[in-house]
């Protein structure tokens, strides 16, 4: 499916990666059968799209093959009825794009390509330098994704306008939770160029800056509210996308921000029944269980606005 035919406000989850706690691998192996069942259950759900080996997926903790077996399984159980959306990150130009063939091989419809993390580059030129290696030629279309929390620095307005021009670079996520800036890069790339924003209790309040939509951690554990709000987003019925801001999203967004997006939306996701255990591997670790209790709480209120 074409990302460009996705509709405004449209939600992709970047998806957990769930894993069996009695296997070998600190946290566990792999749970194949589980992730595929978990991205079934949210397209028919309704959710817009899909994003294996993100941030939340715990990409930084699989080896190369994981990451092949999750990215796999997501563009089978996906089965074409929603775009794939693979994560590509890493810290070497060859590296990234060796994930992104990888992708393309799996049968993937983009790749998600942060900048590289641990060395920052020190200057916008970099920045360009890396983005056009990776871009060149690459196997698959891809989104930038800048989320300067985890990488060290965000992308440069400048660089990003660079890379937007070119024909493989065709849109980003958006996880700096700077709307000004957010409204700077939606202004300074083509109309073409998708806007993604990636904090989840910023998707209203985006919606009115020219973003297409959100791929947000939280859309597959309530994945029915988010359905609701980009319908309502769409219809333009202001105060029923506000009701569903204020009083569930943004009150569980603000609860899992306290314990990590993957933890905390593997909690949520597991009291859904989508995942059968929110095992993480470490260095991450499981809220205790009075934070759990609090976040299965959230869950269940926001449920009850839809």
């Amino acid at each position: 499916m074409p990302l460009f035919d996705l509709p405004h406000a449209a939600v992709s989850p970047p998806i957990v990666t769930p894993f069996v706690p009695d296997g070998d691998a600190p946290g566990g192996e792999v749970d194949a059968d589980a992730l595929a069942s978990h991205v079934d259950a949210l397209v028919e759900a309704g959710i817009d799209g899909v994003v294996p080996c993100g941030t939340t997926g715990e990409f930084a903790s699989l080896d190369d093959g994981e990451r092949r077996t999750v990215i796999e399984t997501v563009v089978d159980a996906a089965d074409g009825r929603v775009p794939v959306i693979a994560g590509a990150a890493d810290t070497a130009v060859s590296r990234v794009r060796d994930h992104l063939s990888a992708a393309a091989a799996a049968g993937a419809d983009a790749g998600l390509v942060t900048l590289p993390y641990y060395h920052t580059s020190t200057d916008p030129d970099g920045q360009r330098a890396f983005l056009e290696a990776v871009a060149d030629d690459a196997p698959l279309p891809i989104l930038l994704y800048d989320i300067p929390a985890t990488v060290g620095e965000g992308i440069d307005l400048d660089a990003l306008a660079d890379a937007a021009s070119r024909e493989s670079v065709i849109g980003m996520k958006d996880t700096t939770g700077d709307l000004t800036g957010l409204e700077a890069k939606v202004g300074g790339t083509p109309d073409s160029f998708a806007v993604f924003q990636g904090v989840d209790a910023q998707l209203y309040p985006s919606a009115s800056l020219g973003v297409d939509g959100g791929i947000h951690a939280l859309s597959q554990a309530i994945p029915e509210v988010f359905d609701a709000l980009g319908e309502a987003i769409r219809a333009g019925d202001d105060e029923r996308a506000l009701a569903l801001h204020r009083r569930a999203v943004a009150p569980l967004f603000a609860r899992c921000a306290d314990h990590g997006f993957a933890p905390a939306t593997k909690v949520a996701a597991a009291h859904r029944g989508f995942i059968p255990d929110p095992a993480v591997r470490p260095p991450l670790t499981l809220p205790d269980e009075t934070a759990r209790e609090a976040i299965r709480d959230d869950v269940d209120a926001a449920l009850d606005v839809v």
